[in-house]
C-alpha cells in the first residue's frame, strides 16, 4: 500500500528514472481535480504526495514526456494542458474538445510520416 485514503485516483504514471509516482485525481479539494506526484522510494516508508496542478474539470488522462520534463493532462471538460513534472509553465494546448477520457505520448521514429 502506497497511499490510503485518496479520493478517487484516475490515472497513474511511473517516472523510473527520477523514481517518482504521478496520478490524476477527480476527488474533493483540495486534493481533488488535481495532478499530485510522490518519491516512489520514501525514507522510512513516509511518502508524502505533492500537488503539482488544480483546478481541473474532472482531470482524468495523464501522460508524461520525462525526456523533455512534460506531462500532458485531459479533463472531463474536454480541454488538454502540458506543464512541466514540476508543475509549472502550465499551459491549455486545446479547449472544450468534448469528454476526454485519456492521453497518450507516442514517439516516432525520425522521418516518420503521420
Amino acid at each position: 500500500m502506497l497511499f490510503e485514503g485518496l479520493p478517487e485516483p484516475i490515472d497513474l504514471e511511473l517516472d523510473l528514472v527520477e523514481r517518482m509516482l504521478y496520478w490524476t485525481d477527480r476527488g474533493d479539494p483540495p486534493r481533488g481535480n488535481s495532478v499530485n506526484r510522490s518519491p516512489m522510494d520514501a525514507p522510512d516508508r513516509r511518502r508524502t504526495s505533492e500537488i503539482l496542478l488544480t483546478h481541473l474539470m474532472e482531470g482524468i488522462g495523464l501522460a508524461l514526456d520525462p525526456d523533455h520534463g512534460r506531462m500532458y493532462v485531459t479533463d472531463l471538460a474536454g480541454n488538454v494542458y502540458a506543464a512541466d513534472l514540476d508543475g509549472t509553465n502550465r499551459r491549455e494546448i486545446l479547449v472544450l474538445q468534448g469528454n476526454l477520457t485519456g492521453i497518450a505520448r507516442a514517439v516516432l521514429p525520425t522521418g516518420t510520416r503521420v
